[in-house]
């Protein structure tokens, strides 16, 4: 069963289990096609969030992430600074993406999907991520720890991210499709 708070419970209540991201190995990264013929990848280093849930029900988890808009890197600081300018993420109006859950569904072993409400822009929209538990361990400081692969994509213009150059030979500088992986290891909060 997928460890997102869903250790074997030992009493016959289910007990609530709260883990917060850890930011120094967690990643969000994403790609979108440039020009028609290749990808540019980026990832956004500001994230923070939490998961609490009932263990041993990856179905009853509450996760929430939030994205610092600003923290995004795709290696080209010319790039970076016009993805932050009100033509893209619009960063001074929008300081933060968020993400929150709705549901977990279709749980089989170590993966299930997990819908919710995801903030761009102004804008919010339902995902669904494909999510793989990644097991749990304890670390050498005492502190257990569980991680996760997650992926989606969506269409930036649903977002209202709708700036693009059109090319002479046809088709535009900047896809819609944006390609999203997240790779998130939490801490399993202690009272």
């Amino acid at each position: 069963m997928a460890t997102i708070a869903t250790p074997s419970s030992t009493g016959s209540e289910a007990a609530t289990t709260v883990w917060t991201i850890d930011p120094a190995h967690t990643g969000v990264e994403f790609a979108v096609r440039h020009l028609m013929i290749s990808s540019v990848k980026g990832r956004f280093a500001g994230v923070s969030g939490t998961v609490v849930g009932a263990e041993g029900s990856p179905e009853a988890a509450q996760v929430e992430i939030v994205i610092d808009p600003a923290s995004i890197d795709t290696r080209e600081p010319q790039r970076d600074a016009h993805l932050r300018s009100a033509d893209f993420l619009d960063v001074e109006k929008f300081p933060t993406l968020t993400f929150k859950s709705r549901r977990a569904f279709d749980v089989r072993d170590e993966t299930f999907k997990l819908a919710g409400d995801l903030t761009i822009h102004g804008v919010t929209r339902e995902v669904v991520l494909d999510v793989i538990s990644q097991g749990g361990t304890r670390d050498p400081w005492g502190n257990d720890r569980t991680g996760f692969a997650a992926s989606t994509k969506i269409k930036r213009s649903d977002y209202g991210l709708v700036w693009n150059q059109a090319l002479e030979t046809g088709g535009v500088v900047v896809g819609d499709e944006i390609r999203i992986a997240i790779e998130a290891e939490l801490i399993k909060k202690t009272a």
